[in-house]
């Protein structure tokens, strides 16, 4: 069953203030470091690339992927059942502030930068079990894009990684597109889409509906040097502020959710 779905957030959830959720200038130096260095990389990374490095890749060179469309009304399902819960990107990760509107993106993780979120792969089993077939799996989340939203132009992390969406809930009565540097491309509901995000890319969901994909990012193929150099870079990654202040803004929205389950 294919099929659009209205989703909001109320109450105690959705509560933080706007001038909490601005980007912020001073982030800490590692990751202003990391940032100025990704590009030196990424273009080492490149050269030792086992796939193409192009904007969009095949499907078909990531077997892998046939198990997700396989699957995906079991991971509809699943991502159904937490959309409610899921928080605004901007309340997870202060270095998304610029680019994610509080309540227009929001995300539920399910791995991020190798890390388990393991209260949330409980509530999805079965996704759970499917990304857990993924070689090199680095994150995995439900990305929820309300209606009117334009995720502005920007870049991925490192080369040393691959981004694939499975499409789960792509609203009809409008147009919901991404550009990936000069390509257009758009969801279909249970396909997958794998591309590079190094490349500058935006999006718009210009519909009255919300868009839903399972986002996944997955460790690029690399022969070495590449692989060395994509590696200490990631590992570099896991550790920074980047990746360890979501960890645990992840783990308080979790407790706040439990205690009002409670």
């Amino acid at each position: 069953m294919k099929s659009d779905l209205s989703i909001s957030v109320s109450g105690s959830l959705a509560a933080c203030p706007s001038s909490a959720l601005v980007a912020e200038p001073g982030r800490p130096w590692p990751v202003r470091l990391g940032k100025r260095l990704r590009g030196t990389f990424d273009r080492l990374i490149a050269g030792s690339s086992l796939v193409a490095n192009a904007p969009v890749l095949d499907v078909r060179d990531f077997v892998w992927t046939a198990l997700l469309r396989d699957q995906w009304q079991d991971i509809l399902a699943e991502a159904r059942t937490v959309a409610l819960v899921a928080p605004s990107l901007a309340t997870i990760s202060p270095d998304h502030r610029a680019i994610a509107e509080i309540g227009k993106w929001r995300s539920y993780f399910l791995w991020g930068y190798g890390y388990r979120i393991d209260d949330n792969l409980t509530r999805c089993p079965r996704t759970r079990d499917v990304l857990a077939s993924i070689p090199g799996l680095a994150t995995a989340f439900f990305s929820i894009l309300a209606p009117g939203t334009h995720i502005p132009p920007h870049r991925g992390v490192s080369k040393g990684l691959i981004t694939c969406h499975l499409a789960l809930i792509v609203p009809r009565a409008g147009d919901v597109r991404m550009r990936v540097q000069d390509r257009i491309v758009r969801w279909s509901e249970g396909e997958t889409l794998v591309f590079d995000d190094t490349y500058d890319h935006e999006v718009w969901n210009d519909t009255d509906g919300t868009r839903v994909v399972l986002l996944i990012q997955f460790e690029r193929p690399l022969r070495r040097p590449g692989k060395w150099i994509a590696d200490l870079f990631l590992g570099a990654v896991r550790r920074s502020a980047f990746v360890q202040e979501a960890r645990a803004n992840i783990a308080r929205w979790n407790a706040v959710v439990e205690q009002m389950d409670g």
